[in-house]
């Protein structure tokens, strides 16, 4: 057996169907769509659709629950604070807040506060006013020597 001998087993491909060349291809004129209605026209799926049968995303059952009011938390590690302040971008006097964050590019927008969580490692002594923070991010913050202030008007989550 040679390279330029190998070829597909027979029957293995077919010829692609040209639909719509007229009558003597025997997928002419309609072009196998049939006659007239919905399906005959182009751009149109019925999605879902059973035939008259109850479809299966109306049969089960519906889960869930969206919280109408839940408050929406950027969420950002001690670490990352850290990496900001020695980028020279958060200064280390100042207090942490949302809107501080957002100017350094830690956040991208406001949305409904900070919650301040504990991955990472903080060297820097900080005062944090935020809308939430963890265990472990109160824990690594007091370590450094800083403090956490939780602000009014949000619950915590």
């Amino acid at each position: 057996m040679k390279l330029n001998e190998i070829r597909d087993n027979e029957g293995s491909t077919k010829n692609r169907m040209r639909v719509g060349r007229g009558i003597g291809s025997g997928k002419g004129k309609t072009g196998g769509r049939g006659v007239k209605g919905q399906t005959s026209r182009s751009g149109v799926a019925i999605k879902g659709f059973e035939g008259g049968q109850m479809p299966l995303h109306r049969r089960l059952p519906k889960r869930g629950f969206n919280k109408p009011n839940a408050i929406d938390l950027n969420e950002v590690n001690v670490g990352r604070i850290q990496q900001a302040i020695e980028a020279g971008k958060l200064d280390k006097g100042a207090a942490v807040t949302v809107e501080s964050l957002v100017a350094a590019g830690v956040v991208s927008k406001p949305r409904d506060g900070v919650k301040i969580l504990g991955v990472g490692e903080l060297k820097t002594k900080l005062s944090f006013q935020v809308a939430g923070a963890s265990k472990s991010a109160v824990e690594a913050i007091e370590k450094a020597g800083g403090s956490v202030t939780l602000l009014g008007g949000v619950a915590q989550a």
